[in-house]
């Protein structure tokens, strides 16, 4: 039996057993109440409240105008559509980065009025301070390296990162080093996929990985991306389950038709 059907709560814990047998883990974003029910009821491991809310959900174009208050919204309604899984949810820029007494305040407020069960945050070797402030307040950290969409402005571009040497030999430090601080896992994003074979093997915490290959223990999507709500994104990890822009524009379109020609609401759906 695997540990995915077994489990009737994930936990942190769960997700380590999950990579120590070998089974790999989902992930899915979620940013409200109606969207987790669903995601949980489909049976993912677990949830991320991902800062991407301010692109999907605000149209922003990049995930740094998105605040702890917006976050802490977003991560309450999502709580309390899971039942099942392990609800993880991003500190967004600057809430973190400056110094480590301001990373707890933050990571506790996401915690305590968020209800989230973990917070996840960018970077390696220069957030250390803070990650380890947090951790050590007892506060679950899912760390993220690769690219990391938070320093978009650094890197000025969304291509794949650490295809040259001295990056990848950096990535792979910063992956033991966040093993090594207790972050219960690691969020790979657009690295090359032997890259990501070669962490994950390096590593006994789980990596999730999103456009970073197969090798991985676990791969995380956008949701919104994953069943084809978002027309102008197509990255080439991106993998659509469903088509639901043409589905939902199409329904759009007949209610609109079925009102302007007065067939809705018929006798039937009158009172």
């Amino acid at each position: 039996m695997s540990v995915h059907s077994e489990i009737k709560k994930v936990t942190t814990e769960t997700l380590r057993k999950m990579k120590f047998d070998k089974e790999k883990i989902t992930m899915l974003t979620a940013y409200d109440f109606t969207t987790a029910k669903m995601v949980d009821a489909g049976g993912i491991d677990a949830v991320l409240i991902g800062d991407s809310a301010a692109n999907v959900m605000a149209g922003f174009e990049t995930t740094l105008p998105i605040t702890l208050d917006q976050m802490i919204y977003h991560s309450q309604s999502v709580v309390r559509g899971t039942d099942r899984a392990l609800v993880v949810a991003d500190l967004p820029f600057g809430t973190y980065q400056s110094n480590p007494e301001k990373a707890l305040e933050s990571a506790v407020r996401m915690m305590k009025e968020g209800g989230a069960h973990a917070v996840k945050i960018e970077g390696g070797k220069e957030i250390s301070k803070s990650i380890k402030k947090i951790i050590n307040a007892g506060i679950p950290v899912m760390g993220h390296l690769g690219l990391t969409p938070q320093s978009i402005y650094k890197f000025g571009t969304y291509k794949v990162r650490a295809k040259e040497e001295a990056e990848a030999e950096k990535l792979i430090a910063d992956a033991l080093l966040l093993e090594e601080l207790g972050c219960f896992s690691v969020v790979l994003e657009k690295i090359p996929a032997e890259l990501a074979k070669k962490v994950t093997e390096s590593i006994s915490i789980p990596t999730i990985g999103i456009g970073a290959g197969p090798h991985c223990d676990g791969q995380v999507l956008v949701y919104h991306d994953m069943v084809g709500m978002n027309k102008g994104f197509s990255p080439k990890f991106l993998r659509r389950y469903l088509d639901l822009y043409t589905e939902i524009t199409g329904a759009v379109a007949q209610f609109v038709k079925d009102v302007k020609s007065q067939d809705f609401p018929n006798e039937n759906e009158s009172y």
